[in-house]
């Protein structure tokens, strides 16, 4: 019997580049961005209604259109049986670890039986930072999968444990996780960023909303826009996309102000950037990564603890 290859891939844009390669086998458009709002361990009916409410809620986007989007492509995953080898594309990011670690624990439930590859953004010989798999040549792309990862036994169990806890109440035990030594290269860095998301103990604000800050009062910002590309540009792991880094940038518009051609910080801003002002109270919510409420958990900078409110 011949090789029968799923291709499952993290976004439209990345599925584009791929079909360029014109492999043999199926492809799964995996349309998700589970590193935001309450997620269940499994994929079920349950899950699908707390995504529909949330993502209604965030970005407008209708039950009907997420029908089709995700749950239409996930139910491909019910015939597994067909295939003898499947093949993972996601970036390094946050954004696309989380939704790979759904991915995989899905996978696992659906009795898989087949050896997983994974094609993940690495460094280039000679350039200084990794570049996204969507934004290589086809060239590049090809050798990035000619070089795919086979994920062992313990690098799956990893992804299922780690996707188990973070759809828990408890990111204490996440962080436990960093460590853990697996073939998926980021992974660790992915998890430290994750950390960094809840709110800190001194400002009450986290690791990118104190960037978005930094951006303001370094640069010479004269919109929305402009500091919408920064902050796409600097967000180091997190991979957000245009969306997720508007509404974050709302969030944060008490803390600056805009002129008719710049932006700058408030008395405010200054001082969250500063450390010199708690704002857990004007920015507390009630959303959830996974299954934690954010504002339940304080991350401690000088220790890179959390701290259970």
């Amino acid at each position: 019997m011949g090789t029968k290859t799923l291709h499952i891939i993290n976004g439209d844009g990345l599925a584009k580049k791929v079909q360029e390669l014109q492999l043999p086998g199926d492809q799964i458009i995996w349309r998700e961005l589970l590193c935001e709002g309450p997620t269940t361990k499994e994929i079920n009916a349950e899950f699908f209604k707390l995504r529909k409410k949330f993502l209604k809620k965030a970005y407008n986007i209708g039950a009907e259109h997420y029908e089709e989007l995700f749950i239409s492509e996930v139910k491909k995953l019910r015939s597994l049986k067909e295939y003898n080898k499947i093949v993972l594309w996601f970036e390094f990011d946050l954004f696309c670890h989380i939704n790979m670690l759904s991915a995989i624990n899905m996978l696992v439930s659906n009795k898989l039986d087949a050896p997983v590859y994974l094609v993940c953004s690495k460094k280039l010989e000679g350039e200084k930072k990794t570049r996204p798999l969507g934004q290589l040549s086809v060239s590049e792309l090809k050798n990035h999968f000619n070089y795919s990862i086979q994920l062992n036994t313990d690098d799956i169990e990893a992804a299922i444990l780690i996707w188990e806890l973070y759809c828990s109440d408890d990111p204490l035990k996440l962080k436990a996780q960093i460590k853990t030594q697996t073939n998926f290269e980021s992974l660790s860095s992915c998890l430290r960023a994750h950390i960094e998301r809840f709110p800190n103990s001194i400002t009450g604000i986290n690791s990118l909303e104190r960037n978005i800050l930094k951006l303001i009062d370094t640069h010479e910002i004269s919109s929305r826009n402009q500091l919408l590309g920064y902050a796409l540009e600097y967000q180091g792991y997190y991979g957000y996309s245009d969306s997720q880094m508007q509404s974050l940038i709302k969030k944060l518009s008490l803390l600056f102000e805009e002129t008719k051609n710049k932006i700058l910080l408030t008395e405010a801003g200054k001082q969250a950037l500063n450390a010199e002002k708690n704002f857990y109270r004007e920015l507390q919510n009630n959303e959830f990564y996974g299954g934690t409420r954010i504002f339940d958990f304080l991350y401690i900078s000088e220790t890179h603890h959390l701290l259970k409110l």
